[in-house]
């Protein structure tokens, strides 16, 4: 019987280690017992876990948090590249934060890691043309942590979203895999176009505090915006561009940006 518990504890590496997690800290700390209990030691696995989650956040008078968790449960039984792309996510958050420290703190604790999960539900229901409850969920994910994503948005995998207050991603902006940002950015439009009309952010890209990307242009791949930027024009990939407006001020300085996080200027910038 040991053996077979073993066995299957050893399938998901990442969800034995969050439960270890949070056995250690209820025996660290007993006053923290009932939410580490009920959201991670009575769930199964990283999915159960995050549906109760997002569910307990979102839940309001207007909608309880068991139709929540009906929602969130169909949207990653029928999409399990969610739940991948959460997984992405959170070790994204562990790498790349040095406030991080263990698995266990952005499920509980980092608004901006529960932010994105949220949306990647409403973004779900948006897919399946349910607009109005995508709608809903758009406006408590806002309401409970502060960051404004259009469900219609495209997010990849690997998202790191560092302090996330303020943080406004408009409806066609497209974000790529292993992008990293910071509080108070904005992707958002330049006037009342009704067509396509936000950026399109490659893989790799940092986004610095406070960056501002506006209207429907290309940031390439691996480029850095430093912070307090505003961009109203392409970014080449491998660039660092600052100012207002932005404009290029060197190279990237790395191969991956929004992973080694440095925000500092490479050398030879003006």
């Amino acid at each position: 019987m040991f053996k077979t518990q073993q066995a299957v504890a050893s399938l998901d590496p990442v969800w034995d280690r969050i439960t270890k997690e949070a056995q250690e800290a209820v025996d660290s700390q007993p006053l923290m017992g009932g939410l580490i209990h009920a959201c991670i030691l009575h769930h199964k696995s990283l999915d159960k876990a995050l549906s109760y989650r997002i569910s307990a956040k979102l839940c309001s008078n207007e909608m309880s948090m068991t139709i929540l968790r009906e929602i969130v449960d169909a949207a990653y039984q029928s999409d399990p590249g969610i739940v991948e792309a959460s997984r992405a996510d959170l070790m994204a958050v562990f790498e790349r934060d040095p406030a991080c420290h263990r698995l266990l703190q952005p499920i509980l604790y980092f608004k901006g890691y529960q932010a994105v999960q949220a949306y990647r539900i409403g973004h779900w229901l948006w897919q399946q043309g349910d607009w109005d409850l995508a709608y809903f969920f758009q406006m408590r994910i806002s309401e409970i942590f502060g960051v404004d994503i259009h469900p219609a948005a495209v997010i990849g995998k690997g998202i790191m979203i560092d302090h996330a207050h303020s943080i406004v991603i408009g409806e066609t902006a497209v974000v790529g895999d292993n992008v990293s940002m910071l509080h108070s950015v904005t992707l958002g439009g330049t006037g009342k176009e009704e067509e396509d009309r936000h950026p399109k952010i490659g893989d790799g890209v940092l986004i610095g505090a406070g960056a501002k990307v506006l209207g429907n242009i290309k940031v390439g791949q691996c480029s850095r915006i430093a912070a307090g930027s505003v961009v109203l024009a392409e970014v080449p990939p491998c660039k660092t561009v600052a100012g207002i407006p932005a404009r290029i001020v060197g190279e990237a300085g790395c191969d991956q940006p929004s992973v080694s996080m440095d925000q500092r200027f490479p050398n030879g910038s003006e």
